[in-house]
């Protein structure tokens, strides 16, 4: 990372200190406000539920029936489950809302997600080699994935991993890539098939038999709304995802450069890692909560347990932060964050460019010039 560090070793460490005094005043802060919020959007969630469901009965409000459960399985997904099962409201001490014992609407086993995303993502954030999130296995998002034929289809299975995305996530811990090219043994992903397998079989009967047969004669519909709200919300979650980890100006990481992570100057590398290696989005309320407030993904991966609804507020002191110590600070709205995706996607499916060969100087510039300019 020393190439990309701005900061001198004083400066990261006062960076660290001023994050976790931001983390620290908030989760000093957090109250019944917050519990009312996170009640009310899974009051909210159940009720769009509902209605889906029933509305299904009604031929004539099938794109109404379809809406209403693509809302609901967005907030189940992203404003709810997915910081839920981040231990966001844990302090509640709320069965329902606790993480360890949360389980989501989605193919993915809850315990296999928290390992691969809140440990190993939130942990090695953008860091090659280390964090899985980076192509998810499938795509090359980084010039400094080493390029073969295969990823000439990158648009393409970008575009199949877009509509089947729960199954992409549920499908990641199994690391099938590495059993393609020899360095992980079938043997060792025993243990998840069965979790997978449990979960896949629970969410087919509820999704595709039992609900679609409670509606009788309207089966076919009934099983064609649960199907279009499944992809509705695959398409929402992988575009606001992708445009949180990899539009233009979002950097990558080597192993090497996070070796020294330790101690309090650490503290303060690691948050300015994470800021680094996010990008926001701009939008309004209704924006921020359909997103599960990854619209702000920077803020969480700074601070990844702290209840999202409370990082919209965050957001005006970290920025305020950046801006004092030089620092970027990538925001943007979603049709140029994810025009940005789209054309990282595809412009990875390409080999890279060969340096051309540059002519020999006649003489070099002096170091005091080299040195003068270079800075």
């Amino acid at each position: 990372m020393s190439d990309k560090i701005t900061l001198t070793p004083e400066q990261l460490k006062a960076f660290g200190e001023e994050m976790d005094a931001i983390r620290q005043r908030i989760i000093a802060d957090l109250g019944e406000d917050d519990a009312n919020y996170i009640r009310k959007v899974v009051k909210a969630q159940r009720g769009f539920e509902v209605a889906g469901r029933a509305l299904f009965y009604l031929p004539p409000a099938w794109p109404l029936a379809v809406a209403s459960l693509s809302i609901s399985k967005i907030l189940d997904n992203m404003e709810i489950g997915h910081n839920v099962m981040h231990g966001q409201y844990d302090w509640m001490g709320d069965p329902g809302l606790n993480s360890r014992m949360y389980e989501w609407d989605n193919v993915c086993p809850s315990d296999q997600w928290k390992y691969s995303h809140n440990y190993i993502h939130h942990t090695f954030t953008n860091v090659l080699g280390k964090d899985r999130d980076i192509g998810y296995g499938i795509l090359r998002m980084d010039e400094d994935q080493e390029w073969h034929p295969y990823y000439l289809g990158n648009p393409i299975y970008a575009f199949l991993l877009m509509v089947a995305f729960e199954w992409g996530v549920a499908l990641h811990d199994l690391e099938v890539e590495n059993i393609v090219n020899g360095t992980r043994k079938m043997e060792e992903n025993k243990a998840l098939h069965a979790g997978i397998m449990r979960k896949v079989k629970r969410q087919a009967l509820k999704d595709y038999l039992l609900f679609p047969a409670l509606t009788g004669p309207l089966f076919p519909l009934t099983f064609a709304g649960n199907a279009t709200a499944n992809l509705v919300r695959n398409i929402w979650a992988f575009n606001i995802i992708f445009c949180g980890h990899f539009p233009a100006g979002v950097a990558t990481f080597t192993q090497d450069e996070i070796a020294d992570e330790d101690g309090q100057e650490s503290r303060g590398m690691w948050y300015y890692r994470q800021l680094l290696g996010s990008a926001n989005l701009t939008g309004g309320p209704l924006f921020h909560l359909m997103s599960g407030n990854l619209s702000h993904q920077i803020e969480h991966h700074l601070f990844p347990d702290i209840p999202a609804r409370r990082y919209p507020e965050i957001a005006v002191e970290v920025r305020e932060i950046c801006e004092r110590y030089g620092l970027p600070y990538n925001t943007g709205p979603l049709h140029k964050q994810l025009g940005s995706v789209f054309a990282k996607i595809c412009r990875m499916a390409l080999p890279p460019k060969k340096e051309k060969p540059t002519r020999p100087q006649a003489a070099k510039a002096p170091a005091g010039e080299y040195a003068a300019s270079a800075a």
